[in-house]
């Protein structure tokens, strides 16, 4: 596609995950003409999805997948009656299905960009000045563009830790952990969060003998403090070794393996792996992009101040995604993506921060939205609180997944439901469930009086939602 200097758009944007296509996709549909830099990818073509697509979200629920197939096929068809003798795994055909979705879906991306006529370019952008974006192309050459504005969408990077160097086979981000090429027989986790407990959870299930070294004192302390818990006590049971506490004072490749020194509570410890993954978090990914003078406020943690609408101190330069405040969260920067596009258009649109939802993949899911019951307390509102355990559920216990139960929170003077929680099969779309429930302005009452199929899994929320009124039909009541 040929890009002349003196091409004008109304929006250009800058990167092309979850935040960027979904924007692009969006402003054009409303009549904005578009183009989308995108700077990863060889030969000269653009890789799209970001993060997400190519070494986050999607690689990684695949791989979830299919470790948790083989899982099921080691010990878990017994109780069905299924006998099967020594299953093995193909890791490299498990990471060329993982590799077959992600370019599929990549290449989903690029023609749903030609469907919805959005230009795309390759290279390094960067914004010298205001309505102004240098591309520079992996050839060397430069053009400059002109917009009328211009969508920040760049996403995050792994936290490296500073003390601890990352070779990129014994000692890897996230990206490696996707990528190793046989299942490691030790391996160590720094960080207990979404990205630590699934990937370890991966490799676990394959038959590796997986340590986490969390820093804090509280297992996943942004969940529900009963979820938590409840998570802690099924994925320790699942042979994850989960060390909270544990401060990483440095890691060392010794001959063949990663020798890792820690404190916690016991005093000074090490461990001897032989892969690492560093999973602490992730930082924007936003050095270089802004010209020195032009003026745009970034916070103390690197992140681009921006206004409830995304509008960063200049006017006419957004910003989206993990490069601004709120979760990093694939569906959180896609959500920002469409309302930018639709202010732009004309329209009025904004997102309800207090009601995104959180999911952890691993098995059972964990997820949850809207207030914890630490947080609804905190607010001194008077709560009720309605759960139900899957142990009583029809479908859950046909098909053997009884762990975990649904939580919902609700405040008495209204009856509104203020926070969904739920650990379990099926617990993001159960969630998302809630999530519609409380966009909806919906009661606890009203939810009660909505038919739901039997048998379920989404009947475990239905009777939570009655409990939280003394009403559960499969359990007995607590008195209010």
């Amino acid at each position: 596609m040929g890009h002349q200097a003196d091409s004008h758009y109304d929006v250009i944007i800058v990167g092309s995950g979850p935040g960027g296509y979904v924007s692009a996709i969006r402003c054009s549909q409303l009549g904005l003409k578009t183009l989308c830099v995108e700077r990863c990818g060889e030969n000269n073509k653009p890789i799209f999805g970001g993060t997400c697509l190519n070494v986050g979200c999607i690689p990684s629920k695949a791989l979830l997948d299919s470790s948790h197939n083989f899982q099921l096929a080691n010990s878990g068809f017994e109780p069905h009656g299924i006998n099967l003798k020594n299953i093995t795994i193909d890791v490299r055909k498990m990471l060329e299905r993982k590799e077959k979705i992600v370019s599929g879906l990549t290449k989903g991306v690029e023609s749903l960009f030609k469907l919805n006529k959005v230009e795309s370019i390759l290279g390094e952008a960067s914004v010298p000045e205001k309505g102004k974006v240098v591309v520079e192309e992996p050839s060397g050459n430069t053009i400059t563009l002109s917009a009328e504005n211009i969508i920040i969408a760049t996403g995050s990077t792994p936290i490296l830790l500073p003390f601890i160097e990352c070779d990129g086979d014994k000692i890897v981000t996230s990206t490696g952990a996707l990528d190793f090429k046989e299942v490691p027989e030790r391996l160590g986790i720094i960080g207990a969060g979404a990205i630590g407990l699934e990937l370890g959870s991966v490799w676990s299930r394959l038959g590796s003998e997986v340590v986490i070294l969390e820093a804090l004192e509280n297992f996943l302390p942004s969940a529900d403090q009963q979820i938590s818990s409840e998570a802690l006590k099924i994925l320790s049971n699942q042979g994850l070794e989960v060390k909270l506490g544990a401060k990483v004072k440095e890691a060392k490749i010794v001959s063949e393996e990663v020798v890792v020194n820690f404190s916690d509570d016991s005093g000074e410890s090490e461990i001897k792996v032989n892969k690492l993954v560093m999973a602490v978090g992730r930082k924007p990914q936003i050095k270089d992009i802004f010209a020195s003078g032009l003026g745009i406020k970034i916070n103390d943690q690197g992140f681009i101040e921006v206004n409830e609408l995304c509008e960063t101190s200049l006017k006419g330069i957004y910003a989206i995604g993990d490069v601004v405040r709120g979760p990093m969260l694939a569906h959180k920067a896609s959500e920002e993506g469409i309302m930018v596009a639709e202010n732009l258009a004309g329209e009025s649109t904004e997102i309800d921060y207090g009601r995104i939802p959180f999911v952890i993949y691993t098995h059972p899911e964990i997820a949850w939205a809207g207030l914890t019951e630490e947080q609804a307390l905190k607010k001194n509102l008077d709560i009720s609180i309605g759960s139900f355990p899957f142990k009583a559920s029809g479908r859950a216990l046909a098909s053997n997944e009884t762990e975990g139960f649904v939580k919902i929170i609700t405040n008495v003077q209204d009856d509104s439901i203020v926070g969904v929680h739920v650990i379990g099969p099926s617990a993001a779309d159960i969630v998302q469930q809630g999530v519609i429930a409380m966009q909806l302005e919906s009661s606890a009452e009203d939810l009660g009086l909505i038919m739901f199929s039997h048998p379920s899994y989404s009947e475990a929320f239905h009777e939570a939602a009655l409990a939280s009124r003394g009403n559960a039909i499969h359990i007995g009541n607590r008195k209010r």
